[in-house]
């Protein structure tokens, strides 16, 4: 997992420091709630991207795209 953790208490006390960390190290901070992750603070990144390259790796499967698809594979949108 990328990133330094902390629990929200010490992120809650240390806050502005933990900010300055990610700001000069460029490394982001993710925030644990009892021991699981909840919240990650990043360096913003102001680059647009186009939303293409943003779904870029995303498709978990891909199983037989042109193979149709019967009536009885649809939910009833009633």
């Amino acid at each position: 997992m990328p990133g330094n953790l902390v629990s929200k208490s010490e992120f809650k006390a240390k806050a502005l420091e933990f900010f300055r960390q990610v700001e000069s190290s460029g490394e982001s901070v993710i925030v644990t709630d009892h021991g699981k992750p909840a919240v990650e603070v990043r360096p913003y990144r102001g680059v647009e991207r186009s939303p293409l390259e943003v779904l870029r790796g995303t498709v978990l499967r891909y199983d037989d795209p042109t193979e149709p698809v019967g009536e009885d594979d649809w939910e009833s949108a009633q």
